[in-house]
């Protein structure tokens, strides 16, 4: 565990020098406006300063939470963040969307200034923090290589020397003379993350621009992280949602939460802490009242472990169950129950259900599966078929062929997680709605 100072040390670590300080570093932003917003505060500032005082309007300013409306329009983006990045270190940087992440990286990368702290930097930085980082779209491939590698500091024949490794990495040569407006955004991240990698910078700073590329790129692209960190003793900041790609690269893991620090350990740990802050976008339980005298209503339906207990999260290595509690009052007709699984892309992936007693040639074949007042029933999850990502599961029952019973307008959500599957580092390599891993089997033929 870490404590409040401000880095934290991994074995094998501990004799290699910081090449990257942050020392109370906060980033402060006006909502809604350019500049500090009024002339007035413009002259207060500017007073404040010559007097050789603070600034009076960082005293002002709300946690940077995008889900609250604030009272104040200032707001800090980043505050007192605190940590050190070791030489040939894999630094994992990981947080939900506006906790902070690309500003930091901005800040280090130097294209903006933080409002107060410092950073200190030891080394040439490439980095790449969205499409097109750096580009003149104008000029071709070529010269945007050439270009960036006179903005990191280095020699036309330095550059030259690597160039063709650059293409050949990017996959790009045919159209190397092209302006790469005409890229697409994915040959353009190709090309931006070669150059960035290829050009020998001493700190490597990579955002989530990754997600861009195809499967065959990310492996490529991952591959040569760990290249430059473990075999050229390169340092890399790898800011992802991939929480499997994080696992696999990183050795240690900063977790930030609306602008702040929330941990600095090693990865495993902050990525457990960053599972169980995002407990809480998973609508895991929801329970219904009870508005009329129906002979059939859904009550509640949830998620559960093993134990029938309500669960906090989903991960794909463990026991999930949906539990449907039911109300029944005189209802002597055949009837069932089930649910819909549905993905991100409103594709149902499966459908599953239970039902009573229903004709079969003509025939009553009395299943009797429900009785009148509560029934409550179970049935797992497969979450070994489910690619990782956002789903939905719609409850529903009816009348087979006749009519619909009641369903539930609430839809339960969760997030299935995976960070311990081979394919969790690259969850896109094999194409299908379904993730199953099928068997193979060698014979000989005799005939």
């Amino acid at each position: 565990m870490c404590s409040a100072k401000p880095s934290c040390y991994i074995p094998g670590l501990t004799h290699m020098k910081p090449v990257i300080r942050v020392e109370n570093l906060s980033k402060q932003y006006r909502l809604g406006e350019v500049g500090t917003g009024t002339v007035s505060h413009d002259l207060n500032r500017w007073w404040h300063k010559v007097r050789g005082k603070p600034d009076p309007y960082l005293k002002i300013g709300e946690t940077n939470d995008r889900s609250q409306k604030g009272q104040s329009d200032l707001v800090w983006a980043l505050k007192d963040i605190n940590f050190e990045v070791q030489q040939g270190e894999v630094l994992g940087i990981i947080g939900k969307n506006g906790a902070g992440k690309s500003t930091l990286l901005k800040i280090l990368s130097r294209i903006t200034g933080p409002t107060t702290g410092r950073v200190q930097v030891k080394g040439r930085i490439a980095s790449l923090l969205e499409v097109g980082t750096g580009f003149h779209p104008e000029l071709t491939g070529r010269e945007n290589i050439y270009l960036n590698g006179t903005i990191l500091g280095m020699r036309k024949r330095e550059v030259d020397r690597k160039l063709d490794e650059i293409v050949d990495f990017a996959g790009v040569a045919r159209y190397l003379d092209t302006p790469v407006k005409r890229y697409s955004s994915g040959m353009m991240v190709r090309l931006g993350f070669a150059v960035a990698a290829h050009l020998e910078p001493e700190i490597l700073i990579v955002d989530e621009v990754l997600a861009v590329g195809d499967a065959e790129f990310q492996k490529k692209a991952l591959g040569k992280m760990k290249e430059v960190s473990s075999g050229e003793g390169r340092t890399v900041l790898f800011v992802s949602h991939n929480m499997g790609a994080v696992r696999a690269l990183c050795g240690r893991g900063v977790l930030l939460e609306n602008g702040e620090v929330v941990k600095v350990d090693v990865v495993s740990d902050v990525i457990d802490k960053y599972l169980k802050i995002n407990d809480n976008k998973c609508i895991l339980k929801i329970e219904r009242n009870k508005i009329n005298e129906n002979d059939f209503f859904i009550k509640k339906f949830s998620l559960v472990d093993s134990s029938l207990c309500h669960i906090d999260k989903v991960i794909n290595n463990r026991e999930v169950f949906l539990l449907i509690e039911i109300e029944i009052k005189n209802l002597n007709i055949g009837f069932s129950v089930g649910y819909e699984l549905i993905n991100s892309s409103n594709e149902v992936i499966y459908t599953s259900g239970i039902q009573d007693y229903y004709l079969l040639n003509n025939r009553k074949i009395d299943k009797k599966v429900f009785s009148d007042g509560i029934n409550v029933f179970f049935t797992k999850i497969p979450l070994e078929i489910l690619r990782p990502g956002i789903y939905k599961i719609k409850i529903q029952s009816a009348i087979p062929n006749i009519m619909l019973l009641d369903i539930p307008n609430e839809m339960l959500t969760f997030e299935l997680i995976d960070f311990t599957s081979p394919e969790s580092i690259l969850k896109e390599n094999r194409k299908g709605i379904i993730f199953q891993t099928i068997k193979w089997n060698k014979t000989i033929l005799n005939c």
